[in-house]
């Protein structure tokens, strides 16, 4: 199975934390030079020292805000003129806070269309004429398993993590022609700073304590706990190398069974 990314070239979206960091790393891991984007430089810097430079990499990263796709763009495509190669992309940004979908204001939904699908295409249309150039393109999307089943108390996250599904299934018939693939992995409960605000508003909005609402919780995962980082980072990495050439345009959940849909 070839798994090697040596001479390969990733970037990596909300790269300082949870998911994101877990992925950049498994992708050096594995021999990608990798790009971190994020928008706090010295967060940035802490995990750019946390990457694997064994097979002769140089990393680097990118300062930009995902709350204003316009910017990432430019920022993308300022650093596409000095590196040029692309050969991956992990979009990844933190999700809406949660609340009941009927209280939800029209300014939460454009925001975090903004955030995510925005900036999903933004980030593609700046990398995908590389990746045609090149042959090899690996665009993975870290989303939620909202896409399969809608997680009550998270309305606007579930409406538009949707709407990226859609896209990105789109995109896929679009451009695998050219040795381009694009996929979705549905992180579960994942133990993440996203897990531990979900548990401190269950646990207030019940009266238990965050334990118990996290005992509670994953005792409704078939394998009985929660998915570490690295479990869905590994996911994302295989999905970005050359053995994963089919795999073109599918969901994959990524949360000990937890989904009640196929």
């Amino acid at each position: 199975m070839n798994l090697d990314l040596r001479g390969k070239t990733a970037l990596v979206g909300g790269s300082t934390q949870g998911i994101g960091r877990a992925s950049a790393i498994e992708l050096a891991l594995l021999g990608a030079t990798v790009t971190l984007i994020a928008r706090n430089e010295q967060k940035l810097k802490s995990v750019l020292a946390e990457l694997d430079t064994t097979k002769g990499q140089t990393h680097h990263y990118i300062v930009a805000d995902f709350s204003q796709p316009g910017a990432v763009q430019t920022a993308v495509t300022t650093y596409l003129e000095r590196f040029q190669d692309v050969h991956i992309l992990v979009n990844n940004t933190g999700g809406p806070p949660g609340g009941a979908l009927i209280d939800a204001q029209p300014d939460e939904f454009v925001q975090t269309f903004h955030n995510h699908l925005l900036n999903n295409q933004a980030l593609v249309q700046a990398v995908v004429p590389s990746m045609k150039r090149l042959g090899y393109g690996r665009i993975v999307n870290i989303i939620s398993t909202s896409v399969k089943q809608p997680i009550v108390g998270l309305g606007v996250s579930n409406t538009i993590r949707g709407a990226v599904a859609q896209w990105a299934k789109t995109l896929s018939l679009e451009i695998g022609r050219f040795g381009i693939t694009v996929n979705n992995v549905l992180p579960g409960y994942t133990q993440t700073a996203r897990l531990e605000s979900t548990l401190a508003i269950r646990a207030k909005a019940s009266g238990k304590s965050e334990e118990e609402v996290a005992t509670q919780l994953a005792q409704e995962i078939p394998i009985g706990r929660f998915a570490t980082p690295e479990e869905v980072a590994a996911a994302v990495a295989f999905l970005c190398t050359p053995a994963a050439a089919s795999i073109n345009g599918i969901n994959l959940p990524v949360d000990g069974g937890k989904t009640g849909s196929l």
